[in-house]
């Protein structure tokens, strides 16, 4: 497990530092609607409380790097929900590559697609307190609205690769719909 996080680690170092030497920086937020799935177990044996789901408000803070062809963006969100009398939490970090598809029409908007790798911290009910790589795709559109300012509307799946064996417990999948903005410098 220590081995995904230095990889993970190495990876997130390796995109972004080849990004920042020649290309315009970003910093900014982002607000999203996010769906959590996993499976609970119960207090015994046997006992597994299937379709955990929840879904709310997503915050998260970002960096990053874009030319006209690729971004790369580190983020970290935060999610709290409570649905049927369970309760969820996650903090998750992501690095996410993303590559400006029509880049050639120097265009007001970009739309792009993507793939992120991170890591998520995942609490629920019934002591339920993981953690694990995540990983998936991502695809949405950047629109520029001056030169500095830049806001995205994009939609990411991530499965996840966290479980608690003692409880019988996984997380499966966050699925989010993600405002963000960007201050580009």
């Amino acid at each position: 497990m220590m081995v995904k996080k230095i990889a993970t680690g190495l990876l997130a170092v390796a995109l972004t530092s080849s990004l920042y030497a020649e290309n315009k920086s970003f910093i900014g937020m982002e607000l999203g609607y996010a769906f959590v799935q996993g499976d609970v177990g119960g207090f015994f044996p046997g006992d597994v409380i299937r379709d955990h789901k929840g879904s709310d408000i997503e915050y998260g803070v970002r960096m990053g790097a874009q030319n006209e062809e690729w971004r790369t963006t580190l983020s970290y969100n935060y999610f709290d929900a409570e649905e049927n009398g369970i309760v969820q939490n996650y903090e998750k970090g992501l690095v996410a590559l993303d590559y400006f598809y029509l880049f050639e029409n120097k265009m007001d908007f970009q739309p792009f697609i993507g793939a992120s790798v991170g890591y998520i911290n995942y609490e629920s009910t019934n002591n339920i307190d993981m953690s694990g790589l995540i990983y998936g795709l991502e695809t949405g559109i950047v629109f520029s609205v001056t030169d500095a300012i830049d806001i995205d509307l994009l939609y990411r799946y991530s499965l996840a690769n966290a479980a608690q064996d003692d409880r019988d417990a996984s997380l499966d999948h966050v699925s989010s719909v993600v405002f963000g903005m960007n201050y580009t410098f």
